[in-house]
């Protein structure tokens, strides 16, 4: 079945940068939206990017615009989240979702990688 596995979290001071990864495998669809999500307990979780597979069509939250960059490497199933700016409030569990589009809609989630930013 699909797989997705994040990489790439860690610990960074304030002002600091990370590229996280999702990685897909064990599906063949070629139209489908992969999203990133961040949880920190005690907080709703929130949606900060989105990309379509078809055209490569991004979307930010408010809240990480113009610091997030969603983007894809279609040769390795890999959808990026580039973060530059680090700020203590973007500490929490990184989740990737893939959500098949079409005739079926189907939601496939990763396990989360940890950022954490401190000085």
């Amino acid at each position: 079945q699909v797989q997705l596995v994040e990489s790439g979290g860690g610990l960074v001071q304030p002002g600091g940068s990370l590229r996280l990864s999702c990685a897909a495998s064990g599906f063949t669809f070629s139209n489908y939206v992969t999203y990133w999500y961040r949880q920190t307990p005690g907080a709703e979780r929130e949606l900060v990017a989105a990309i379509t597979s078809v055209g490569g069509i991004t979307n930010y939250a408010d809240s990480v615009k113009g610091r997030f960059t969603i983007s894809k490497d279609n040769a390795k199933n890999t959808v990026y989240l580039q973060i530059h700016s680090l700020k203590p409030e973007d500490t929490g569990v990184y989740y990737c979702k893939l959500e098949t589009r079409g005739a079926i809609r189907r939601n496939y989630w990763g396990q989360g990688t940890q950022v954490t930013v401190s000085s």
